[in-house]
């Protein structure tokens, strides 16, 4: 077949004068009856890979889809573009489903869709075998991969097509990481397949990360500064959307909600009003958006974390279809971490699916290039920084990190590329434990080149060479490390890398001691979170039978105390933390400093010199004022009037006087009903129980000092 013809396809039933770049190379395969996969980003023009040759070539093109609403428009896309094209799933009763199998069989239809439960139901194989079918497509074929972001069981049942069908096929998905690619091609036997790799950069896409601190005004100002434009707020739960679209409405928005716990008819007609911009705002879980070409939609909003970068990525493509300028928002908290990493634990592929959660944390918390990681997880690289996230707008200070990297990647060569950042750390730090000896991983050259770094640096440079593309992960042979082809450019061609400067821990304590030392508040701030985490210390050490200061030295707590870290890499700064106790005992401190420096109203710049009135004075003082406006009749609104602080900060004393025994009548600020809410949550938990943690449990739907409150008479009736 001529590629003339297909050119004269485009311009007929699409109206494009040219092909994308790729899509020339993919249609000719097709013509040349070669197998293909695609990796194409949303966006980026997959669906005419098979739609020109299904239309250019004889017979039938059949097409497999897992989304019920994906088909529909697919189908009334091209149905409006005079392509002959129908679908057959479960939202057809037999009559209709028969209608169509006839109008395939009398030649009427070019293209058939159907879910991959249709293609294996009994008797539908004898329909397949009549037709005159000139390829099969697999769309988001990366549901066919046990290593994909949407594993979906029925897809590894395709494989079958290459053994019974004498027609090309054709893979495509827009998020794989090189495992997946590997995977799809072995699941469906494309062993002799042809590959085609577009590039993963969205240039027009800006990427921003922000904490998950006060949310929904955060939104608020974010669409203040695009008015009349039209987006997608992914939400982990279904009453997250709901209440966030009625929240939005109260403000004046056209905002829906979209879940798949909605009424297919509903659902429709939400999915129908966004993309006729009837309702500009969808605030949906991830069912939505699949498939959808709306190329207008000019931000995507995450209000959680994603739990793997594929399904991020994949989110964000909705965004800047047409390649206009548009934005992409991440809310970031340690709560969705908390929560997703449980999901993860309890899912049936855990160390996988941990693996990927924390790829995806990292980039959160990332102080590289944002675009660099995401094209560098798909194989993908970018030469420069890209200027359009936040890191490039506010860049970190660099070095010439050159000698480290070539110390690591030879470490990495040398051992065969078959261990994993662990263990190539301990070779590069010249660890003696059992493991390096016994694999006589002490005798390779690299052995101890890097005994200068610290664990913890160590840890920083490897994460920095994996996200910017100098090593690849391999997911499927137990999280090994692999020198990539940009890698190979540094180790020969004498390429040059540059990683971020690490603050000067030493100088940086010695800054805060002396800052200390100057301001008497804030060092009671500091002394006051440290008997918090020696209490904590002391609890986990009964517990586990222990010493407390095996558990962490007075040091490490005082330091903790002090720096206040916010996240996993802040917390492994902190002196006296290494991999091992950040991995057994870093989540629960980490939750415990964020949950008192919400309790106590405490921001990150407390540390720098800016304390709540509260602070000043000693806790006891502060309690026993407020108790004291309390017995005279006063609500927590009228005592923080009189006091001159936050009415949080008094919610949270009378949560602590209740609990030491005082007559506090909970029941004027959180009904019964609250508070069985979060008592129920509360036995599913160990203590100690963060309020935190509990408040993106409950979807942000109840208050934090109702939360609180809840806390505290739980710990004054547990006995």
């Amino acid at each position: 077949m001529n590629i003339e013809i297909a050119k004269a396809a485009l311009k007929e039933y699409f109206g494009y004068d040219e092909f994308r770049p790729m899509q020339t190379e993919i249609i000719q395969a097709i013509y040349d009856k070669k197998d293909v996969l695609v990796l194409m980003p949303t966006g980026g023009g997959k669906s005419i890979c098979y739609q020109i040759p299904a239309v250019t070539l004889k017979g039938i093109t059949i097409v497999i889809s897992p989304l019920i609403a994906l088909m529909q428009d697919q189908v009334e896309g091209l149905v409006a573009n005079g392509i002959d094209a129908a679908f057959l799933n479960s939202s057809q009763n037999f009559a209709e489903q028969k209608m169509i199998e006839d109008d395939c069989f009398s030649g009427k239809i070019k293209m058939l869709y159907v879910s991959p439960e249709k293609l294996l139901s009994p008797g539908f194989s004898s329909v397949l075998q009549a037709l005159p079918l000139n390829l099969i497509a697999i769309d988001e074929a990366h549901c066919i991969s046990s290593w994909g972001h949407d594993f979906r069981p029925e897809y590894t049942k395709l494989k079958f097509l290459k053994k019974n069908f004498n027609v090309p096929i054709i893979a495509l998905t827009a998020t794989a990481d090189k495992t997946t690619r590997k995977d799809i091609l072995n699941q469906l036997n494309l062993h002799d397949s042809e590959q085609f790799v577009a590039s993963f950069d969205r240039p027009n896409l800006s990427l921003n990360v922000r904490s998950g601190q006060k949310r929904f005004e955060q939104i608020i100002q974010f669409l203040k500064e695009r008015p009349n434009t039209s987006g997608i707020v992914y939400c982990l739960s279904r009453k997250s959307t709901e209440q966030l679209a009625d929240k939005l409405k109260a403000k004046g928005y056209k905002a829906g909600s979209y879940h798949a716990g909605m009424a297919a008819q509903e659902r429709a007609k939400t999915q129908r009003d966004f993309i006729t911009d009837k309702t500009p705002i969808i605030c949906a879980t991830i069912a939505f958006g699949m498939g959808i070409d709306k190329s207008n939609v000019r931000w995507v909003i995450h209000y959680n974390l994603p739990k793997n970068i594929e399904s991020y990525y994949q989110e964000i493509g909705r965004a800047g279809r047409d390649g206009v300028k548009s934005d992409t928002l991440l809310f970031y908290s340690f709560a969705d971490v908390m929560m997703l990493r449980k999901f993860a634990e309890d899912s049936g592929q855990r160390d996988l699916q941990v693996a990927k959660l924390d790829r995806m944390q990292e980039y959160a918390e990332a102080f590289i290039c944002r675009r660099k990681m995401l094209l560098a997880y798909f194989g993908d690289t970018l030469a420069e920084n890209c200027g359009n996230c936040d890191v490039c707008k506010n860049p970190p200070q660099v070095f010439d990190g050159t000698v480290i990297a070539q110390k690591a990647l030879s470490a990495v060569t040398r051992l065969k590329e078959k261990v994993g950042v662990r263990i190539a750390i301990d070779v590069l730090r010249g660890s003696n434990r059992f493991e390096i000896r016994n694999n006589n991983y002490h005798r390779i050259k690299t052995y101890g080149a890097g005994a200068e770094f610290s664990q913890n640096e160590w840890q920083l440079f490897m994460q920095q060479l994996i996200h910017s593309g100098y090593l690849d992960i391999a997911y499927d042979e137990k999280n090994a490390l692999k020198v990539s082809e940009l890698g190979k450019t540094v180790l020969f061609e004498k390429a040059e890398v540059s990683l971020v400067k690490l603050s000067d821990i030493s100088k940086r304590k010695e800054e805060q001691k002396e800052a200390a030392q100057k301001s008497t508040p804030r060092e009671r701030v500091r002394d006051a979170m440290f008997e918090t985490l020696r209490r904590l210390r002391t609890e986990i050490a009964q517990k586990q039978g222990i010493p407390p200061y095996m558990v962490f030295s007075d040091a490490t707590l005082e330091d903790m105390a002090a720096n206040k870290p916010t996240n996993q890499t802040e917390m492994l700064a902190v002196s006296g933390i290494g991999k091992f106790k950040m991995e057994k005992y870093g989540q629960v401190f980490l939750d415990k400093v964020l949950s008192y420096m919400d309790e106590n109203n405490i921001v990150k710049e407390a540390v720098e010199g800016t304390v709540t009135k509260s602070a000043k004075l000693a806790k006891g003082e502060t309690y026993l004022i407020t108790h004291q406006f309390y017995r005279q009749g006063l609500t927590p609104e009228q005592i923080a009037e009189k006091r001159n602080i936050q009415p949080t900060t008094i919610y949270s004393h009378l949560a602590h006087l209740y609990k030491k025994g005082e007559n506090i009548q909970l029941g004027r600020y959180v009904s019964k009903q609250e508070m069985q809410q979060v008592l129920d949550l509360m036995r599913g938990m160990e203590a100690p129980f963060s309020a935190k943690e509990l408040y993106g449990k409950l979807d942000e739907t109840l208050e934090y000092h109702k939360i609180r409150l809840a806390i505290a008479y739980y710990e004054r009736h547990k006995k």
